[in-house]
């Protein structure tokens, strides 16, 4: 039975769903939606603030904020969706795959990544940026979220095996319990998985960006965008405000997207 609970779920990760697909629309249409290229500078229209010609104002150089804005967007956004796909299939996947091992092997190597997974994402963010290069901050954000997705990964299969017993016991066939676990997987759990994983590592890779860890110009993300208007972020605010509104609403949209369980810490 629906209760009014989980139809208010149900509607809170579908906004958040639909919050993302719009952003991946302005992501990979970015450069039809902004009507000035990135890094274009106007003479003479330095520090304007937000007016009809600049919905955002510009910047100390007379760029368009929302222009920049849209730009920094799908730098940010295309560094976020590889760092996902990494973090998912290095973690979950070879989780998955370590807990079949023999089980002393097993258990070994879940200790082993759970010592990376107790390590702070943003620290091994900039050790792998360090390491491997600036150019490779979104590999570097997936790598350091891999361990939690490795650890998910690993438990997910001890939980279903131990379900594999109880449903052979009761009689139901391996195929079935398959069919039925793959099916609530991808439609209940797959989902969640990456929603999450794009917050995470959009969160990693914005603020890497911010502390200097990220791309270098003329590519600018909305965490580089961000910390070049801090000598302004009180006096030409818009300059900081606008892409920050952005960075906030991505990572709103998907956490959203993948729900908050009772209790869980956004």
């Amino acid at each position: 039975m629906t209760t009014p609970s989980s139809l208010f779920t149900h509607l809170i990760r579908g906004l958040g769903w639909l919050g993302l697909a719009l952003i991946l629309v302005v992501i990979f249409l970015s450069d039809f939606l902004a009507h000035a290229p990135a890094g274009a500078t106007l003479a003479g229209a330095e520090l304007l603030p937000p007016s009809p010609g600049h919905p955002f104002g510009t910047d100390v150089l007379g760029r368009d904020v929302l222009s920049e804005t849209v730009h920094g967007l799908h730098q940010t956004g295309k560094q976020a969706l590889a760092a996902a796909v990494i973090a998912i299939f290095a973690g979950g996947f070879f989780g998955v795959m370590a807990a079949r091992l023999p089980r002393a092997l097993a258990l070994s190597l879940r200790g082993l990544i759970g010592v990376f997974a107790s390590v702070p994402a943003l620290l091994l963010t900039m050790v792998f940026v360090g390491l491997a290069g600036h150019d490779m901050l979104a590999y570097a954000a997936g790598l350091a979220v891999a361990p939690l997705g490795f650890l998910r990964g690993f438990d997910s299969v001890d939980l279903s095996s131990a379900h594999a017993k109880y449903a052979r016991a009761t009689g139901i066939s391996g195929l079935t319990l398959l069919r039925r676990d793959l099916t609530y997987d991808f439609q209940h759990i797959l989902p969640q998985v990456v929603a999450r994983a794009l917050a995470a590592v959009t969160i990693l890779v914005s603020t890497a960006s911010f502390l200097g860890f990220g791309a270098s110009p003329p590519a600018r993300d909305l965490g580089l965008i961000i910390a070049a208007a801090k000598a302004s972020y009180l006096t030409e605010w818009w300059t900081a405000l606008f892409p920050a509104a952005v960075l906030v609403l991505f990572v709103l949209c998907a956490r959203l997207a993948a729900g908050l369980e009772e209790g869980e810490r956004a």
